[in-house]
C-alpha cells in the first residue's frame, strides 16, 4: 500500500472512530435521561408498558408538557450536547494545530485518552443499566423463557343465561388506592365522602384486598384486566412488538379477546364510555371501539359541547365535577332508552382529577397540608354525588354499580406519598358494588383480572364455572381447580409474567387465541 493510500485509510478509520464514539456517547445520554425521565414521571415500569404507551402519546389531552419535554429531553437533549462535546473537541485540536504544538507529551495524550475511554464507558454503561433497571429488561428476558402460557389458563366467557340481565355502571377511579382512606396515615381519609354514599348497611358491598394485578400498574392495564380478564402486554418475542398492534393502519385493540362490551353486546346491551383525557391518548378509544363500545367521549367531545376552558386541565383534559354532570345527562338518557326498548345499558365513567400532578379547580377548597389529598377528597365527593343521583332518580332499583380503582397511586419520584406508601405491606384497590336486590357475599384477596367476571355476573348474566379470562368471579365462593386463580401464588405469578407471545400475537391479530 502506497504512502497515500496508508494515510488516507488512516484518516476514514479514524473519522469512523470518532463517530462510533460519538455515536456511543448519544446511545448512553439518550438511555440515561430517558431512564431519569420516566423515574421522575412513572417510577419503574415493564417493557410492555413502555412499548404500548410510546406508540399512542398524545401532546392534547394526553400528558401534554410532560410528552413534550419527552420529546426535548429524549430526542433533542442527547443530540445538543453531543454535538456540543464533538465541536470542543474540534476547537480544541484546531486551536493546538495553529500554534504549532503538539496537544500533550506521549505520556499525558496515553492518559487524556484513558480518561476519555473511561468516560465514554461510564455514560455509556451507566445510561444502559439506568434504562434497564427502570424499565425491567430482565423481567422482560426473565418472562420470554416462562415455561407458562395464558392461554394455558384461559376461559373464553360461556353464557349460560341471561335471563335476569340488568343495566351495568362501571366507575373507574384515577389512581383509586384503597390505602388512601387510612386516616392514620394521611391527613384525613379522602374517601370519606363516597363511603357515605355507599354504606354497607344499605346492600353495598367490597372485595376485600383488591390487588392490583402482577404487571399492572397504569390505566390501560387497569381497563384490559377488568374488562377482558388478561394482562395487557404486547404480541411478545414470537409476534413482532406492540407497536405494530397500534400502528395507524389498525383499527383493532386485541381484536381477538372476547371483552366485556363484546359480551354485552351480544346480550342486546348499549355500551357507552366517558373520560375526562383525550380517547386516543394510549389507544383507549380504539380499545373501546373494538369490544362493543358504540360511544367513546373524551377531551374533543367534551370541548365540542362548548365547555369553557376553565373547565379543562392543560395537561389531561376535564375536570371531574363536568365530566361527571355529563355522566348524569348520560345516565338520563341512556336509562330512558332502555326502559322504551327493554334493552338494558352499560356506562363506563373514567375519573382524572387525581392523575398527579394535581389539578385544583375553584369547586375544591384544599384543607391539608398536601393539596393531593384534598383534591382525592374533592373528586370522590364529586363521584359520590353521582351515586346519590342515580339513587334519587331511582336507577339503583335496575342498575349494578361497580366502583373500583383503575390501579394503585403511582409511586414515580415527583409524586406525593412516598413516606407512607413506599413501604406499605399491603396497598389495595378501592372498590364498591351495588347488585339491585342483593347478592352473594364477594370474595376477598382477588386482584383485577377477576373483575370481567365479576362484572358480568354483575349485569345479570350467568357464567359456566363463574370464570371469563383468567378470572373467577368474586360472588363465586369457591374457583375451578382447572383455573388459574387455583394455582400457587409463585406459579400464578410466573403465569401473569409470561410474555405468551402465541396468545397474544393471536389475540393483537384479531384471531381466537387459544385455538
Amino acid at each position: 500500500m502506497s504512502g497515500r493510500n496508508l494515510h488516507v485509510a488512516r484518516r476514514s478509520g479514524a473519522v469512523v472512530g470518532h463517530l462510533l464514539v460519538y455515536l456511543l456517547i448519544w446511545l448512553g445520554l439518550t438511555l440515561l435521561i430517558a431512564a431519569i425521565g420516566i423515574r421522575m414521571f412513572w417510577g419503574e415500569i415493564t417493557v410492555g408498558q413502555m412499548l404500548l404507551n410510546l406508540v399512542s402519546v398524545e401532546t392534547d389531552g394526553g400528558g401534554g408538557s410532560i410528552v413534550w419535554m419527552g420529546i426535548l429531553g429524549v430526542g433533542v437533549l442527547p443530540v445538543l450536547i453531543t454535538l456540543a462535546i464533538a465541536y470542543w473537541q474540534r476547537s480544541r485540536r484546531r486551536k493546538h494545530r495553529a500554534r504549532g504544538q503538539h496537544l500533550t507529551s506521549p505520556r499525558s495524550r496515553w492518559v487524556m485518552r484513558s480518561v476519555s475511554t473511561v468516560l465514554v464507558g461510564a455514560v455509556v454503561i451507566g445510561g444502559t443499566t439506568a434504562f434497564a433497571t427502570t424499565v425491567g429488561v430482565g423481567d422482560y428476558i426473565k418472562a420470554a423463557n416462562s415455561p407458562y402460557d395464558i392461554g394455558d389458563y384461559y376461559a373464553e366467557p360461556n353464557v349460560t343465561g341471561a335471563e335476569n340481565k340488568r343495566n351495568l355502571v362501571t366507575i373507574y377511579l384515577e389512581s383509586g388506592e384503597a390505602t388512601l382512606a387510612d386516616d392514620q396515615l394521611f391527613e384525613k381519609d379522602a374517601f370519606a365522602p363516597l363511603k357515605e354514599a355507599t354504606p354497607a348497611e344499605e346492600g353495598w358491598q367490597s372485595v376485600e384486598n383488591l390487588q392490583q394485578y402482577n404487571g399492572g400498574g397504569w390505566t390501560m392495564a387497569g381497563l384490559v384486566s377488568t374488562q377482558c380478564g388478561i394482562p395487557l402486554k404486547g404480541s411478545g418475542l414470537g409476534g413482532g412488538s406492540a407497536t405494530n398492534e397500534l400502528g395507524e393502519d389498525v383499527d383493532t385493540y386485541l381484536g381477538g379477546s372476547t371483552c366485556l362490551g363484546d359480551v354485552l353486546e351480544d346480550h342486546g346491551y348499549t355500551s357507552v364510555f366517558l373520560g375526562g383525557a383525550n380517547s386516543s391518548f394510549a389507544a383507549k378509544d380504539t380499545f373501546l371501539g373494538s369490544h362493543g363500545y358504540s360511544e367513546v367521549k373524551g377531551l374533543n367531545e367534551w370541548r365540542a359541547t362548548g365547555e369553557p376552558e376553565e373547565n379543562f386541565r392543560k395537561d389531561w383534559g376535564l375536570s371531574d365535577e363536568r365530566l361527571l354532570a355529563h355522566a348524569k345527562e348520560q345516565m338520563d338518557e341512556l336509562h330512558a332508552e332502555a326502559e322504551r326498548t327493554g334493552q338494558p345499558f352499560n356506562l363506563s365513567v373514567l375519573t382524572l382529577d387525581t392523575h398527579e400532578p394535581v389539578h385544583i379547580y375553584d369547586y375544591c377548597d384544599v384543607d391539608t397540608d398536601s393539596a393531593v389529598t384534598s383534591v382525592f377528597a374533592c373528586s370522590l365527593t364529586q363521584v359520590a354525588g353521582f351515586v346519590e343521583y342515580m339513587e334519587a332518580q331511582g336507577y339503583l332499583e335496575d342498575t349494578a354499580v361497580v366502583i373500583m380503582g383503575d390501579h394503585l397511586k403511582h409511586m414515580s419520584a415527583g409524586d406525593a406519598f412516598h413516606e407512607q406508601l413506599d413501604h406499605h405491606p399491603n396497598r389495595t384497590i378501592f372498590n364498591r358494588v351495588w347488585v339491585p336486590g342483593g347478592s352473594q357475599p364477594l370474595r376477598s384477596d382477588i386482584d383485577q383480572l377477576n373483575m370481567y367476571p365479576t362484572l358480568l355476573e354483575a349485569a345479570g348474566l350467568t357464567l359456566r364455572d363463574n370464570s371469563a379470562g383468567l378470572g373467577v368471579s368474586a360472588f363465586a365462593p369457591a374457583v375451578p381447580e382447572s383455573s388459574a386463580q387455583a394455582l400457587e401464588p409463585e406459579a400464578y405469578s410466573l403465569l401473569l409474567d409470561s410474555l405468551s407471545p402465541r396468545f397474544y400475537a393471536k389475540a393483537w391479530a384479531g384471531e381466537d387465541p387459544v385455538r
